[in-house]
């Protein structure tokens, strides 16, 4: 098995390399040219089964020991995707619904470090508590928790109107020792369909790649409005990923 992640060309290293280790650094229990699963003891409990489909059609999982045995996947002489899920379902185990992952080609990488954006973007740091906690009191429950956009995170921009804060981006490091900054966005209803998503959005990836981390958008399968931005804003799909549910019964 050659690392399906691998067979997806477009992308830097620090992404095929990272989604490789997740789901390859096991021992791989079955493999064909469209399913891979992986045995891999050192997962921890919120990861204990995931799955990865990549945008070429290849799905790959990865669960811990303890997980195949409940499932009976030691006696399984052949494997497919639909076999596993059914087994999973069997067992009670369930998924958490999928993500989107979104990340930028080399060659969009490429045209972002040389584009020069235009607007009224800045760096926001704490000197803008006022006029983010005013942006903020300005969206719903629901945009800000599905945003999850914080003036206290690694890095923050954000598009201004008339000297109105319209939209803001953050982001964070993904995981430790991780060069992987995962992004947020939102936008204030009445500033919507005028562009600020995207060049707050581009802005902060620029500064990411700047400070050596790729950007990494993710978004809900039925987020479609998030999906729409995600390709306006120069990423490129590479795959749909899902974790173990917490409210799972196993």
């Amino acid at each position: 098995m050659t690392g399906q992640v691998s067979s997806v060309p477009v992308f830097s290293q620090t992404i095929t390399d990272f989604w490789r280790e997740q789901f390859l650094n096991g021992d791989v229990l079955y493999s064909d040219e469209s399913f891979t699963v992986a045995i891999n003891p050192t997962l921890d409990e919120v990861s204990r089964v995931m799955m990865l489909e990549t945008s070429d059609g290849r799905v790959m999982a990865v669960l811990t020991p303890a997980l195949a045995d409940k499932i009976g996947l030691f006696q399984q002489q052949s494997l497919s995707e639909s076999t596993f899920r059914q087994k999973l379902n069997e067992a009670g185990i369930t998924l958490h619904g999928a993500d989107y992952l979104f990340y930028f080609s080399k060659a969009d990488k490429n045209v972002l470090l040389h584009e020069n954006l235009e607007g009224n973007l800045r760096r926001l740091t704490e000197q803008d508590e006022a006029v983010f906690s005013e942006f903020t009191s300005s969206a719903s429950e629901q945009d800000l928790d599905d945003a999850y956009v914080e003036l206290d995170h690694w890095a923050v921009f954000g598009s201004f109107e008339q000297n109105c804060l319209a939209s803001a981006a953050s982001m964070y490091p993904w995981e430790v020792d991780l060069q992987i900054a995962d992004l947020g966005v939102l936008t204030l209803t009445s500033f919507r369909g005028k562009g600020h998503a995207r060049q707050v959005v581009r802005s902060i990836c620029k500064y990411a790649y700047g400070q050596g981390y790729e950007p990494q958008y993710r978004c809900q399968l039925d987020n479609h409005a998030s999906t729409a931005l995600a390709k306006a804003a120069g990423f490129t799909l590479f795959g749909k990923w899902e974790v173990i549910s917490p409210d799972s019964t196993d």
